[in-house]
This record gives C-alpha cells, sequence and structure tokens, in this order.
C-alpha cells in the first residue's frame, strides 16, 4: 500500500488512473523522486507526512509534521457528535460547537461538511497546525463555516458558549511510550500525543474547561484508549449521560458526557 501511494504521489495521479496504465514508464525524473520517497519512508517517514495528504471522513487533508496524522478511529468522535445532535432535537440552525485541539482541522472540517447550518470554532495552542488547519478550510472551501482561535484548550471563551466540545486530545502516558509505533514517536508532534506520565493530564483539564463553557445540556465528547478508561470514567462523575463507545477493534475510543441540566 505504501509503495502505491509512493507512486500515486510521484505520478501526481489518482488510483484509477494507475490501474488504467499498467504500461505507464517512469520518465528519469519520475525514478528519483520515487527513490527519494522510498528511502524516506525507509527512514520511517509517515507515507502521508511524504505525500503531504490523509483522507479522513471522505475529505482529503493536508499533513505536515506540525499536525497530528487523522485516524480513522477519530471519525468515531465525528459520528458520536452527528447522532447526538440529532438525537438531542436541537436545530442545527443554533448549533455552536467548538474543537479544542484541532491540528489538521480534521474533527472541525468534518463536522462542518456535515452541519452546514452550525457555528463551528477551532483552537489549537500551535500556530504551525492553525496554519495547516486554515488551508484545509480554504481547500475544501469552509473558511466561512469555522472561526479559528490560537489559544489553551478552552481558555477565552465565554461560560455557556456552546453546544458541543469536542476534542481528540494527547491522551498517551509516557509510560506507554515503548508501545507507541516507532514512528509515531519519532516524526509525529509529541505534544500530540503524550499527555504526561499518565496520559490524563490534558483530559483533565479539559473537563473542568469544557463545563464551563458548555450550555447547560450540553456534550462533551472526546476521543480516548482503554489504557485510561477508567480513568476518564472517574473525572466524569460529576456529569450525566456518561458512556465509552468502543472503535470496531473493541478498545473504548470515545467518551461523551452531558452536562447537567439546571
Amino acid at each position: 500500500m505504501n509503495a502505491e501511494l509512493l507512486i500515486m504521489f510521484t505520478l501526481d495521479c489518482d488510483r484509477a488512473y494507475l490501474f488504467a496504465h499498467p504500461e505507464r514508464e517512469l520518465t528519469p525524473d519520475e525514478i528519483l523522486r520515487y527513490d527519494e520517497a522510498l528511502a524516506r519512508r525507509a527512514a520511517g517517514v509517515p507515507a502521508q507526512y511524504i505525500t503531504g495528504h490523509q483522507e479522513f471522513w471522505g475529505l482529503d487533508f493536508i499533513v505536515s509534521p506540525s499536525v497530528l496524522i487523522p485516524r480513522p478511529e477519530t471519525e468515531h468522535v465525528v459520528e458520536a457528535v452527528l447522532e447526538l445532535a440529532k438525537l438531542d432535537g436541537r436545530s442545527p440552525h443554533s448549533l455552536r460547537i467548538v474543537d479544542v485541539g484541532t491540528g489538521s482541522g480534521a474533527i472541525a472540517l468534518a463536522l462542518a461538511s456535515e452541519l452546514p447550518a452550525a457555528e463551528i470554532h477551532a483552537t489549537d495552542i500551535s500556530p504551525e497546525a492553525l496554519d495547516v488547519a486554515r488551508a484545509n478550510a480554504a481547500r475544501l472551501e469552509l473558511t466561512s463555516r469555522i472561526e479559528f482561535h490560537r489559544g489553551d484548550l478552552l481558555g477565552g471563551f465565554s461560560p455557556a458558549a456552546f453546544d458541543f466540545v469536542v476534542s481528540n486530545p494527547p491522551y498517551v502516558g509516557e509510560a506507554e511510550e515503548d508501545s507507541v509505533q516507532l514512528e509515531v514517536r519519532k516524526f509525529e508532534p509529541r505534544s500530540a500525543v503524550f499527555a504526561g506520565p499518565t496520559g490524563l493530564e490534558v483530559i483533565e483539564r479539559l473537563i473542568p474547561q469544557a463545563q464551563v463553557v458548555l450550555k447547560p445540556g450540553g456534550w462533551l465528547i472526546f476521543e480516548i484508549s482503554g489504557t485510561i478508561a477508567e480513568g476518564v470514567r472517574n473525572l466524569l462523575a460529576k456529569w450525566t449521560e456518561v458512556r465509552l463507545t468502543n472503535d470496531l477493534q473493541g478498545i473504548a475510543r470515545v467518551a461523551s458526557a452531558r452536562k447537567l441540566s439546571m
């Protein structure tokens, strides 16, 4: 799969073109470009950073070493928001959503594509990540749908401002580092992967901040891992309708919880 992806990158073509032209021979310049891409991949550089692209929610995203590579598991966060927004019965015209630690903008832009009437905000502490997210918004023609903010988690937002707080926060503990894929440890932004010694450090800050900025009855939805599931459940003890949803491998992947209505 990596070889196919890199040849598509080299030829600047899609898979359909590749299969329709099996006789196509590479030019000397293309051979050089392909060999360089293979060498980088052999050194462990993720294929997505070589090609500069990754698909998420059926959308094509620009990615760089400044942002975490969007993964299929994170689509469960988008699914949870859409499901709860529908069940909640609130008008999509009144929905206000904030994506915390947006990175490439994957979650925020996927939601913007599905909820065209919602007001969506996205935050990140990294200016480089926000540059990537803004570029993705422009490419997907969604710039007018999202307001980007530079900041640490939910700092600077007014109380009771949002119906949904969503996030794919750092949640890997430093004690788990050896179990993380080498290419993730070596090439993806460490601050987007590792939260601290236990993996709960960022979530411990996110939950009380979400409690403030959510409207009564609003939802907090964020990605987790099975290793911190019990700790997350304990941190959400004062919330209602707490649910941990498994991914397709049966691993706890999404936490959702509702702020108590006044």
